[in-house]
């Protein structure tokens, strides 16, 4: 938010929203992000006390892009020490950035290895744990630097977006995989998502994980996932609520069947 409050102040005057909503007007980006600065300025708008009519903008809403889990650890395997574990805690845990970001020690249970996360957007706070190996290399990180109780341990979102911007191009290039420089960061909190629905089949417990206000976000991740022994995918998608709802009752007749066919068997 405070970047993009940055970049708009470059370019208008932060203090008349006439002049903040031609200049968003005038960017050439896709309705979406421009539905995102309006977002952004409303929140400072309100703040100052400043008049704002509330121009809106058609969001396209997208199935999330879920990488191959090969593909994620490549990126985590050529990152330095410290991005390794934020990297690693987005993948295991599908932390936003800013939430990682705003991680003190006072916020983990080093001796568990658990996060409590106050999420962002307004979400619920959560309880997240991370897998034995993300674990050691947090308690390593931790270790070797001198954090005060109430210390952020990471840079800022921004900055952890760029140098993983940046680690993803150069390793793209290296490797000649134009897949790996698809994988936003935010790609690994789809990840997450996606493959705790698939294992659990609960999307109220994914909804809580990610700490989503509303479950209508959390619904676009009952795509059907199908695995086969390589870990490839292949997934049925929904267009709207309605439809990933179908998608839901299906999943769950076909896992019936599928016990009733593994009870026979037996």
């Amino acid at each position: 938010m405070m970047r993009a409050l940055l970049e708009i102040s470059e370019h208008a005057d932060l203090h008349n929203s006439d002049d903040v909503l031609m200049y968003i007007a005038r960017k050439k980006v896709k309705d979406s992000f421009k539905a995102n600065l309006v977002d952004f300025y409303r929140h400072y708008a309100d703040f100052y006390g400043i008049g704002f009519v509330k121009v809106c903008y058609r969001r396209d809403h997208r199935i999330p892009r879920v990488p191959l889990e090969e593909k994620i650890d490549m990126l985590i395997a050529h990152a330095s020490k410290k991005y390794a574990v934020i990297y690693s805690i987005v993948k295991e845990c599908g932390l936003r950035p800013v939430e990682v970001a705003s991680l003190t020690l006072d916020d983990i249970d080093l001796e568990k290895g658990i996060l409590s996360i106050r999420s962002a957007k307004h979400g619920s706070p959560r309880a997240l744990k991370m897998k034995e190996k993300t674990h050691a290399m947090l308690i390593s990180y931790v270790k070797s630097r001198n954090f005060g109780l109430n210390d952020r341990l990471f840079p800022s979102a921004g900055v952890i977006c760029n140098t993983y911007g940046r680690l993803r191009t150069s390793l793209s290039k290296k490797l000649n995989d134009n897949e790996l420089h698809k994988i936003r960061l935010y790609d690994l909190r789809h990840f997450y998502a996606t493959m705790l629905y698939h294992r659990t089949k609960d999307i109220l417990l994914v909804k809580e994980k990610l700490g989503h206000r509303n479950i209508n976000n959390t619904l676009v991740y009952t795509h059907l996932v199908s695995f086969n022994d390589n870990e490839e995918f292949y997934s049925a998608t929904a267009k709207s609520v309605g439809e990933a709802q179908k998608l839901i009752e299906q999943g769950a007749r076909a896992l019936c069947r599928k016990c009733r066919t593994e009870k026979r068997s037996t």
